[in-house]
């Protein structure tokens, strides 16, 4: 059998994920390298980074924030992003209160498809006013993992998209390219290391 990981959030573990998946998830910022990670049948998790398969897959010019497992909490699973907390970069939690509504800045740059359709989906899953082009302040109950997934089905293979939550302080994005998706995570995590400090 390949090589294989879960990975723990809030006590609860996830997976397990082959590489190819894991490699994947940190890509989108899921799994980050404070994330807790083991093998299945291994004891405990260890920190992501510290892993020989996985640690190469992380930027090498920070080191990780290092986490204290947390109490497992009473929580409704949900995808997540790029967020301020360090055991929330992977895993499913509750954004805010059931039913509450999330403020989202959505910002697309349409090169290779009409702006039209990913307005349609924008207009059609909440209340939405435009800012300026290809920007848009959207309310709605769904979480930044729903929003992001029903927005890309609109995007071509060279068109981005940025979305922010503003209500929780997460940020998800697509199509950035290695590089400029390694410099956002960066970015907001410092920002949200700020902020906690």
């Amino acid at each position: 059998m390949s090589q294989s990981w879960m990975v723990t959030v809030d006590g609860q573990a996830y997976g397990p994920y082959p590489i190819d998946q894991m490699k994947a998830f940190v890509a989108e910022g899921r799994v980050l390298p404070q994330s807790l990670v083991n093998t299945p049948g291994e004891a405990g998790p260890y920190l992501a980074s510290e892993d020989p398969i996985l640690a190469p897959l992380f930027p090498k010019d920070e080191p990780p924030i290092p986490v204290e497992p947390a109490e497992p909490e009473s929580k409704v699973p949900r995808p997540a992003f790029s967020e301020p907390s360090a055991k929330a970069g992977f895993g499913r939690q509750r954004d805010s209160a059931e039913g509450a509504l999330h403020h989202f800045l959505i910002m697309a740059d349409m090169k290779s498809r009409s702006i039209m359709g990913l307005e349609e989906v924008i207009y059609n899953i909440g209340q939405a006013a435009p800012l300026m082009p290809q920007t848009w302040l959207r309310t709605s109950p769904q979480s930044i993992s729903a929003v992001r997934n029903s927005l890309i089905q609109k995007l071509g293979s060279v068109d981005v998209l940025f979305i922010v939550d503003t209500t929780n302080d997460k940020a998800a994005w697509h199509n950035f390219g290695p590089e400029v998706d390694a410099r956002i995570r960066r970015v907001w995590d410092r920002a949200a290391q700020r902020q906690s400090a």
